[in-house]
């Protein structure tokens, strides 16, 4: 089953994430109150993926009235291989349409490459045009799993 994400799936979201290969959080923006403020801002593009009433799969996705933005997408490594990860990506990008959204990016780190792969079968390309640049306004805690 696949639904909006709340708040109150905080918890299980967050070990998701840490117990996902490749996936980059910091401490800052990936914290109760970053996600919390992120799930305030696009409250209908953010989904989890459940199966025996457990999460097992998630993607953030929002927009900034311009621009859809997908985050942390992650399926558990037991439930991968089962469209998971599809039907979820399916969820967020209906729901941009929705929202008037037209073009989505995202970024993933360069030696994720299953999450690379995945991202390249779902039609999305990267760009060797384009530089990315991040100022960080504060200092972050980076965690890595």
């Amino acid at each position: 089953m696949i639904r909006i994400m709340t708040i109150s799936d905080y918890c299980e979201v967050h070990a998701l994430w840490l117990a996902t290969p490749g996936l980059g959080l910091n401490a800052a923006d990936d914290a109760l109150e970053g996600i919390e403020k992120y799930l305030e801002r696009n409250p209908n593009t953010c989904f989890v993926a459940i199966i025996n009433k457990k999460i097992v799969g998630v993607i953030l996705a929002g927009h900034d009235g311009r621009r859809g933005f997908i985050y942390h997408m992650s399926v558990s490594l037991e439930s991968r291989r089962q469209g998971i990860g599809e039907q979820l990506l399916n969820a967020a990008l209906d729901a941009l349409r929705d929202e008037g959204i037209l073009k989505v990016a995202l970024v993933t780190l360069a030696n994720n490459k299953i999450g690379n792969q995945f991202w390249e079968k779902q039609g999305f390309t990267s760009r060797d045009d384009l530089i990315y640049r991040n100022k960080a306004l504060i200092q972050f805690e980076n965690i890595y799993t």
